[in-house]
């Protein structure tokens, strides 16, 4: 009953019979003569058929509604049990960092979960060096974070992409007017950085290494917490894009450090001698959404 209460989903969602059957990759007659069946096996009419249209009886209105939740409890029903069974190999916990702020993780999830319903995803953010205690002492199996450090044998160093730096800053503010910034032109307007207490330090000293900062610091503990400072204007926010968004807020200046944009490359890491089924599936799914 399940597949056809997922093939009555699929007709009511597409609203139309040949839609749903190639969605569910099966022949429209056959996903016609299931529903019919799950009619049957309910002893009530699901659809009301005129034609080449159709409408949901009340019954059919209310089945429709309570089946999507009752579906959604199963599938998690299903996974939980699955991953009891199989114990901490069903698991995978990723370690992102803290200013991260696209949507390509969220998308490889979806799409990871998808294909592998059974693998529990748990999620942790951090810092640079926070990320990467999670994964030198097992906390995390795979985080995404920049490259600072140089690459050790003991990790799987899995490039994903390189993004460019722009300045958030409030559209009123007059260096959102320029078309570029340097770091001299921001020296008396304070960066904004998303940090941990303990980490700071580290922070710090990597922005004015790498970016050459410097003017004064403000950290934020959360991305929320950043874009609210800068619209209010207490400095701008260093964040990457492959392409900066529209926004009726922000303006987003590229930020050029001796004449070239400043930008950092992603990686994937994970320790070598892992035996974690699923990291490279996942790093790969990953790589493509970046």
């Amino acid at each position: 009953m399940i597949k056809q209460i997922k093939y009555f989903q699929a007709v009511v969602r597409c609203q139309n019979f040949t839609r749903a059957a190639d969605e569910c990759f099966i022949s429209q007659s056959a996903i016609s003569q299931q529903i019919q069946a799950l009619e049957k096996d309910l002893g009530v009419k699901l659809l009301l058929r005129e034609g080449r249209k159709f409408s949901l009886t009340p019954a059919g209105e209310f089945f429709y509604k309570k089946s999507l939740v009752f579906l959604n409890d199963f599938e998690r029903l299903c996974s939980e049990t699955t991953r009891i069974a199989k114990g901490v190999e069903c698991e995978l916990t990723i370690g992102y960092l803290k200013h991260y702020s696209g949507d390509e993780l969220q998308e490889t999830i979806q799409e990871f979960q998808s294909k592998y319903p059974e693998v529990f995803i748990n999620l942790l953010s951090g810092t640079h060096e926070e990320l990467y205690e999670f994964v030198r002492n097992g906390k995390a199996d795979l985080i995404i974070s920049d490259l600072r450090r140089k690459p050790s044998a003991q990790y799987v160093n899995y490039f994903l992409t390189e993004k460019n730096f722009y300045a958030e800053l409030p559209v009123n503010n007059s260096l959102s007017q320029l078309e570029i910034l340097t770091m001299n032109d921001l020296k008396n307007t304070p960066i904004i950085i998303i940090s941990s207490e303990s980490q700071r330090y580290n922070e710090e000293l990597f922005f004015r290494e790498y970016f050459g900062v410097k003017g004064d610091f403000i950290f934020a503990e959360t991305l929320e917490e950043a874009h609210l400072l800068v619209s209010s204007n207490k400095g701008y926010f260093p964040i990457e894009f492959n392409q900066p968004p529209q926004s009726k807020i922000f303006r987003y200046v590229p930020i050029f450090n001796n004449g070239v944009q400043i930008f950092r490359k992603y990686f994937a890491f994970w320790r070598i001698e892992s035996t974690k089924k699923f990291l490279e599936e996942f790093a790969a799914i990953l790589k493509n959404h970046f």
